[in-house]
């Protein structure tokens, strides 16, 4: 099913669920604090997660249910009507094989973190990205420039094994990352024993939040720490690999993120085609001085107020 439709009514309604359980995922809960009153849900996150989920699982209830009816009337007659040799169809088959090893449900709940992990948090950075690059119309056009000299040597769209060969859209990536981690906390980690980290005692089994929005901004490691400068890292090896302390948006070790390499080719992919493909300019007698750059709080943190671009 293509959610990619701005106007449908699917990809209206799965938008609505996801920032709905990321804006419940990110809120702080007096339970964490105060366990006893968890059976209370005082704060109603709880029922409103728990709406949101079942929301979700719906729609993926629904799809699920039309991929069955297709492969049953294709196996009725004997033809090959429904198999898309996709993510669902491999894991039907697996299934089918053997329902202990991967249910209807596991399926659901695979695909609830492919969807919440992987939507929000691309389209987040990108639109900060957008809205940084409008801010700064010189770097936009350096961006640009270097994008059409690839383009006018490869006679072709852009793909993932242009990126080494674009260090300004690289340097572009990496700033926007700095200053806009997708998530700013990164998920909750728990220590496995005792340890001291320079004086802090950490006990085991304590649950650990890693602020890397405050480690972006830091002007003990950052010069000009607020300002969207990407030249900053086009004399530096820092990258966001998990290696460089000073920028982990996708966190480090056997506990980083599993989608980075999928966002590092998206983010560079679809913000090159944005900005390769269009001239963009703001609504009608707004300034770029004028552009909300508020964040909203969050278990990811959007744009307050969204950036509406107008292509040209």
């Amino acid at each position: 099913m293509d959610f990619s439709q701005y106007e449908s009514k699917s990809s209206q309604e799965i938008k609505e669920v996801i920032s709905g359980l990321m804006k419940v995922g990110g809120m702080p809960n007096l339970v964490d604090f105060f366990p006893i009153l968890r059976p209370l849900d005082p704060q109603g996150l709880a029922s409103q997660g728990k709406v949101c989920v079942e929301k979700l699982f719906a729609i993926f209830d629904s799809i699920i249910d039309q991929r069955l009816q297709k492969r049953a009337v294709s196996s009725s007659y004997d033809i090959d009507l429904s198999t898309q040799n996709d993510v669902l169809d491999l894991l039907l088959d697996i299934n089918f094989k053997d329902g202990h090893e991967l249910s209807i449900n596991d399926m659901k709940s695979l695909f609830m973190d492919l969807f919440v992990a992987g939507t929000d948090s691309i389209s987040t950075t990108l639109e900060w990205a957008m809205t940084e690059l409008i801010r700064n119309p010189k770097k936009l056009k350096i961006t640009r420039f270097e994008l059409m000299k690839c383009m006018h040597t490869k006679r072709e769209t852009l793909n993932e094994h242009d990126i080494p060969q674009l260090p300004y859209l690289q340097a572009v990536i990496k700033e926007t990352l700095r200053l806009h981690p997708p998530g700013p906390f990164l998920v909750p980690h728990q220590a496995i024993h005792d340890v001291e980290v320079k004086g802090f005692n950490v006990l085991k089994c304590a649950q650990i939040l890693c602020n890397v929005w405050a480690i972006g901004r830091d002007p003990k490691i950052w010069s000009n720490p607020n300002a969207f400068m990407p030249e900053r890292f086009l004399e530096s090896k820092i990258d966001y690999k998990g290696q460089d302390f000073e920028l982990i948006p996708f966190g480090a070790g056997r506990r980083s993120c599993p989608g980075l390499n999928i966002a590092h080719r998206e983010l560079h992919t679809m913000l090159a085609s944005l900005i390769y493909n269009f001239e963009w300019k703001l609504e009608e007698n707004m300034r770029v001085e004028d552009l909300d750059m508020e964040e909203k709080f969050g278990l990811s943190l959007p744009k307050n107020i969204p950036l509406m671009a107008i292509p040209a």
